[in-house]
């Protein structure tokens, strides 16, 4: 007996294989995209809005799909990418902060310096869009671009407005130019009782020896602070050097320094009110936005007055894109690499992720255009960190480093320097032993690199 189906029935029949062709030809579609794997170290809120960008560019296009993730700190993210190359198994891109940039531009094929991925795949990019300090921080000494600038920062000064008016100082008026100013109204600070903290510094090795050389023009080793060759030893137990370590201790013994831990620990002394004045990364900025919940501002960071050629400019921190490799990685896979750079490097994105995050403006025209445009009037500070790495013509020793295995001399200086702080041995003790042990970790450096 034949069926009797109704007009509507068919017309039902017809959307669902309508619908389940769609459904097919768009997974199909998906399926045939390109996929990239991005493991990076920023915790939220940067995390996230890194996200949003490789969001951004898989919405852009339909031939790529950039899954980006958190991989824990910065140091962590190194390991991890370290021995997922080992493994056969390493990610497409890695983020990877400024001082692990000898440890891979030696790294030999387990990566793959983006001048080449540039010229291999064929798309277009100029590495001279990037202001100098950050060009050159993440290029050969023949100008050739080994890894994509990003997020870069640079340390400054955190300054808790509230808590220097409870103290009975006018922050518009009070100067914290030199460490001396600076010591005096951390004292203040905490003898008022405005905060259990007067001053601390996140990141101590950074903010304390990398970016202090700078300031002062000195050096932080030889060989142009490692730019010239693998031979550099480090010289972080000069007079002055010890001179700060010194300073820093006199100010724990009054009350007027608290230790925050290692890396980025202290972070949160800032926001949270509990520290009045924080020596830590420009790129803090979007967290103090979110969580603090008292009048701020921000400063160029301090140096001694007594000192020639102080202040020179600041160097940069944060990090920046490698490409890794892996045996069955294909040209397709090195090509979305390739277009997710050029994505992120449009002079639209280098001003948003500026403008968002509060890290550095890196391209040219990013910072002349918002200037033009009011930003930095209205929100005050945010020029800051700019203007102290571009106030002065770089020097060898305030160019940046190049040392290699630099996350692990770190650790080294951190153990010296909180060994001095515990009173377990003198500032210059603390300095001669971590000169030595980095000495160590320099010469298995050449030695492995030769």
């Amino acid at each position: 007996m034949p069926s009797i189906t109704s007009p509507i029935l068919l017309q039902v029949r017809r959307l669902g294989v309508a619908t389940l062709i769609a459904a097919f030809a768009l997974g199909s579609a998906f399926a045939q995209r390109v996929e990239v794997e991005f493991w990076h170290g920023l915790t939220q809120p940067l995390g996230g809005l890194l996200e949003e960008f490789a969001a951004d560019f898989n919405a852009s296009q339909d031939q790529y799909h950039v899954e980006a993730s958190f991989r824990g700190t910065y140091p962590d993210t190194m390991v991890a990418a370290i021995a997922a190359f080992r493994a056969g198994n390493a990610p497409h891109i890695v983020q990877m902060f400024e001082v692990g940039t000898a440890t891979l531009m030696y790294a030999g094929g387990a990566v793959k310096p983006v001048y080449e991925l540039f010229e291999e795949t064929g798309v277009d990019f100029d590495p001279d869009i990037y202001i100098p300090a950050i060009k050159g921080y993440y290029s050969l000494p023949d100008g050739r671009m080994v890894s994509m600038p990003f997020n870069s920062s640079t340390a400054i000064m955190w300054v808790n407005n509230d808590a220097l008016r409870e103290a009975g100082l006018d922050p518009e008026t009070t100067p914290l130019e030199t460490w001396d100013q600076v010591r005096a109204v951390a004292k203040e600070v905490v003898d008022s009782g405005a905060a259990p903290c007067g001053f601390s510094m996140a990141w101590p090795t950074w903010t304390q020896f990398e970016q202090f050389s700078a300031i002062h023009d000195v050096p932080l080793a030889t060989r142009a602070n490692g730019m010239e060759g693998l031979d550099a030893e480090l010289m972080i137990n000069s007079e002055l050097h010890v001179r700060h370590v010194q300073t820093l201790l006199d100010m724990q013994a009054e009350g007027s320094f608290t230790y925050g831990g290692r890396d980025s620990n202290a972070d949160a002394l800032f926001p949270s009110g509990e520290c009045a004045i924080l020596h830590g990364s420009s790129g803090l900025r979007a967290r103090v936005v979110r969580e603090a919940e008292f009048d701020w501002s921000t400063r160029m960071l301090p140096y001694y007055d007594d000192v020639p050629n102080a202040p020179l400019n600041s160097i940069i921190g944060g990090a920046s894109f490698w490409v890794m490799t892996a045996p069955d990685r294909t040209d397709a896979e090195y090509a979305a690499v390739a277009e997710f750079f050029n994505f992120i490097s449009t002079i639209e994105n280098a001003r948003r992720w500026h403008v968002e995050s509060g890290f550095l403006p890196i391209r040219f025209g990013v910072f002349e255009e918002l200037e033009a445009e009011g930003f930095y009037e209205e929100n005050p500070g945010a020029d800051i960190p700019y203007l102290q790495l571009t106030r002065a013509e770089p020097t060898e020793n305030s160019r940046g480093l190049r040392l290699g295995n630099m996350p692990e001399i770190r650790n080294i200086i951190q153990e010296e320097f909180e060994l001095a702080i515990q009173g377990q041995q003198t500032a210059q003790q603390a300095l001669d032993n971590a000169v030595q042990r980095g000495n160590v970790v320099l010469r298995a450096f050449e030695r492995a690199n030769r």
